[in-house]
This record gives C-alpha cells, structure tokens and sequence, in this order.
C-alpha cells in the first residue's frame, strides 16, 4: 500500500499536474491535519508558493468553510481540500471553480481511503468515464432498477452531465479525489430508491435505506437518522433540502470492496448512487446545506430504455 506521501505525490503531480509557476492552497481541519500536512510537503517539492490552512471541522456536509478560506481557493492556481466535511458542493468551492482556480476535494477523507483510492490509474477511469458519458449524455430519461426495490427514473433535462476523472489539469477543472463517476443534477424524478451500500451517517449499510420520490423531492425516507439530518437543514431552507440533488454512474475499477466511506465507495465501478439536497454545485439550482449520497449496488441502468454497459471492477 502506497505511504501518505507517495498517494500526495499522485495527487499533486498526476491529479492536479502542479507547476514550479503555481500558487496552492491547501485546505484542511483538525481532524484531517496529516492528510493536509503530506499534501502541503509534496506540493512544497514543486512550488515555492503553497499554504496551508486549517479550520475546526464543519458542522455538517454543504457547510460552508469560514470566508478567509473561501477568499484563499479564489485566488490560488489551484487546490487541495482534505476536509472531514465535504465542501464539493458549497459556493466557496464553486465560486473558486468559476473564477478558473483547478481543484480537488476530499471529503471525509481517511489516511486508509487516501492511501488505497489514489492508488488507482487516472487513465483508465477517464476512459471509462468516457464510455458512460457517451451512453447517456443525450438520454431525456435515464431508470435505475435493482433486485433490492430501486425503481427510479429521473430526467437530466436541459442540464448536463458531469464527468469525474481525477484529471484536473485546466483552468477551472474541479474533482473529488479519489475520483470516478459521470453523475448529473436531473430536472425531474419519479420512483424509489434503495440504499444497500453506503450512506452517512451509518458508513457501510447492514440494512437497506428506502426513499420516496415525486416530482423531484423526496418524499419519504425510512431511516431517523438521515430524515433527522434532512430536517435540519430544512430548518434553513424549507423544502430544498429534500430536493433529489444528483444520479452518479461509479467508473473506478480500482475500488473492488465497499469499506464505508462515502467518498471511495460512491466511485466503486458498477455502482449507483443519488443524492439528497444541494446541487447548485453541480449544474442545478437548489441551494442547501446539506448533500447526501446513498450508494446503490447491482443496478441496472437504462438510457432511454437502452440498458447502459457499466464498467466492472
């Protein structure tokens, strides 16, 4: 198994493709500090200019990070976010994004999870990425089956898919890392959905989770402890936060096991996984303080009644 240092390196040079000529900021918190800390070093072997800044944990997903950091992702060249919770889907991030800052996040990411998904090859999973996109990109209405109860059709509409590939070499170009997964905001959705892999708060899932969707918003959810976290934050923002944020395709063929972490295990190759509230970041129009991803194994997957090649690991 690669050293945090060697998985760094990956994410430094292959990911990101960091020059002696670019500013980095690296971003991390308290409790993901060595992460940040061996992401800062091999960035440092490359470049003069490269900081580090550190923030108590966010209280939850979508939470925003405090504005001097916001301001720092703005002006760098480029990056890293090592963070306990996710800030893929704040404005901090997307703001840096549309100002043409290249960039990643890890999200809830662990020193296991750093060290097995950056072991993978970023080539590949951009092919595979390629595949799916190609697959379902000019579809007006993508269904997911399982054998668990999944039944579920939504509608990209005029909005248009995503591709997730590890390679964040332009202007502007944003990832998870680790990465793998060609994913959309759809207009629309109808049906149910079943969560048999993973999903916070529980990690990896020993019973199945199940959601009601209608006209786009969630109308049921079976489990307390997501419906508590969705309640919260409709506290702030009313029934955006029940709003059916996100469709992802997984692609990484790297990632053979689900081990519990969100951010690995919704990348698995021949996976599915939706996501609940916020998806102003990533080509919707809700604004929330919340995303959650429930990770769906064994789908299958139809492009206008096409059933879509998924990539196996």
């Amino acid at each position: 198994m690669p050293t945090l240092r060697e998985a760094a390196d990956t994410a430094v040079v292959q990911c990101l493709g960091i020059t002696a000529d670019d500013t980095v900021v690296v971003v991390t918190d308290d409790e993901r500090r060595p992460i940040g800390q061996a992401l800062y070093e091999a960035a440092r072997d490359v470049t003069d200019d490269v900081t580090v800044l550190q923030y108590p944990p966010g209280e939850q997903h979508g939470a925003e990070p405090p504005a001097p950091v916001a301001a720092a992702m703005r002006e760098a060249d480029a990056f890293l976010a090592p963070t306990t919770k996710s800030l893929s889907h704040t404005r901090a991030r997307s703001r840096a994004s549309d100002a043409g800052v290249r960039g990643a996040t890890l999200p809830g990411i662990t020193e296991d999870v750093f060290t097995t998904g950056l072991d993978a090859d970023y080539a590949t999973i951009r092919r595979h990425c390629a595949d799916v996109l190609a697959q379902v990109r000019d579809a007006e209405e993508i269904r997911v089956t399982t054998d668990a109860g999944t039944d579920i059709t939504v509608a990209p509409g005029a909005r248009e898919w995503r591709q997730d590939t590890g390679m964040v070499h332009e202007a502007g170009d944003f990832s998870n890392l680790p990465a793998g997964e060609v994913f959309v905001s759809p207009e629309t959705a109808d049906g149910t959905y079943v969560v048999d892999g993973t999903m916070m708060p529980h990690g990896r899932l020993d019973t199945e989770l199940r959601f009601e969707v209608e006209d786009g918003t969630v109308t049921g959810i079976s489990d307390d402890d997501v419906r508590e976290q969705v309640e919260a934050a409709a506290d702030e923002v009313g029934d955006a936060a029940y709003n059916l944020a996100e469709l992802g395709i997984g692609t990484n063929v790297a990632v053979t096991d689900l081990v519990g972490s969100v951010l690995l295990d919704e990348k698995a190759a021949g996976t599915v996984h939706i996501a609940i509230g916020d998806d102003a970041g990533i080509g919707g129009d809700v604004d929330a303080p919340i995303h959650l991803d429930g990770i769906i194994r064994d789908p299958t997957v139809y492009a206008d009644g096409e059933e879509v090649h998924l990539p196996e690991p």
